[in-house]
């Protein structure tokens, strides 16, 4: 429990001053050196954290990397650090070349707040395009938290870490097709049951137009279903707690499949600017919000979905709200340009 709530101090750390952290130096000293210390190493020790380790590559002398972890004085962890306003894509490349100069097994690509895990398990002593783990900071998941515990110097141990991450990647990279495919249905996807259950001889593209939306309410509700299940399994096994159940029973704010069904339709129109971490939603008893960076003052869209009529609420350049109505939730797509350009506007 105590790493679980260092990390969980951390994240709260992250939210109340990335406002005020203004350069790369400051996101390292406010962010960066507190995670290397919660994993257990002394950030001041040169014989376990090496500040601006020199990386030689080929001809090029003196090239360097933010930070290096060391275990048995060789680096074990390569660390290259960014602003946290800085989009971590399109900085990978500079990590590869320096992984590749050194023995270090691992490569850490962050600015502070997303934390991004490389090793080399396509090509030996060569860092994979793709992280096998990512971990936010402001949106910390219970299973990260055991999958950091792992890169503690306590625990560190290069062949189970390596063991688990190949598992790990591929597992996250089928959860982000399964999530696509959960917001906007492929055509694939959608004959993998329409052929399973489409009585008619012929799979028409009328057919196919008509499944995908079944094909998607289903699916989602499905995954809803799961949920509570587990969620029912989970409180009965549990002692009850009489605040809490009055405070379910007292909230008046209902999330319903409408407005999470629009959520996920918004989600896979602005991922193509924005990583699809980064939306967040907020409900509230009037309307949906969606957020870039679950952040109030970065309001991407809102669905008003509770009186008879449905709207799209947008945001201009002054974040002044312009209501649109919706006479279906594929409507929302009509507006892709309008939402992509609200997304840029706060990057």
């Amino acid at each position: 429990m105590e790493f679980q709530n260092k990390v969980k101090e951390l994240a709260e750390r992250v939210s109340n001053l990335k406002e005020n952290i203004q350069t790369e130096e400051a996101t390292k000293n406010a962010f960066i050196m507190p995670f290397i210390q919660i994993l257990g190493y002394d950030v001041f020790n040169p014989m376990e954290v090496i500040p601006e380790f020199t990386a030689d590559i080929g001809i090029k002398k003196g090239e360097k990397v933010d930070y290096a972890i060391l275990q048995e004085q060789n680096p074990i962890i390569l660390i290259e650090c960014k602003h946290w306003k800085e989009n971590l894509d399109a900085h990978s490349s500079q990590l590869h070349r320096y992984f590749h100069a050194t023995k270090a097994r691992f490569g850490l690509l962050t600015n502070g707040i997303k934390y991004r895990f490389y090793t080399d398990l396509e090509e030996k002593n060569v860092m994979d395009m793709e992280p096998f783990l990512e971990v936010d900071f402001e949106y910390v998941k219970e299973n990260a938290v055991v999958e950091l515990r792992k890169f503690q110097k306590s625990a560190f141990d290069v062949e189970k870490i390596i063991d688990s991450a190949s598992g790990l990647k591929y597992s996250t990279a089928i959860k982000e097709i399964l999530m696509e495919e959960l917001s906007n249905p492929s055509e694939e996807f959608v004959k993998f049951f329409t052929k399973q259950i489409y009585t008619g001889k012929v799979v028409t593209k009328k057919v196919l137009e008509q499944f995908t939306e079944i094909v998607k309410k289903a699916t989602n509700q499905a995954f809803k279903d799961i949920v509570n299940d587990r969620l029912q399994s989970a409180l009965k096994k549990e002692e009850p707690v009489i605040e809490e159940v009055v405070e379910v029973e007292e909230s008046k704010i209902v999330t319903t499949e409408e407005e999470l069904e629009g959520f996920h339709i918004v989600k896979s129109i602005v991922r193509a600017k924005v990583d699809i971490n980064r939306i967040a939603a907020r409900d509230t008893q009037s309307y949906f919000g969606v957020l870039l960076d679950d952040n109030n003052r970065k309001p991407i869209c809102r669905l008003h979905f509770n009186g008879s009529n449905k709207y799209l609420g947008l945001f201009n350049q002054d974040k002044k709200e312009e209501r649109i109505l919706l006479n279906n939730l594929d409507e929302i797509y009509q507006y892709s340009d309008r939402l992509l350009e609200t997304v840029q506007m706060y990057d």
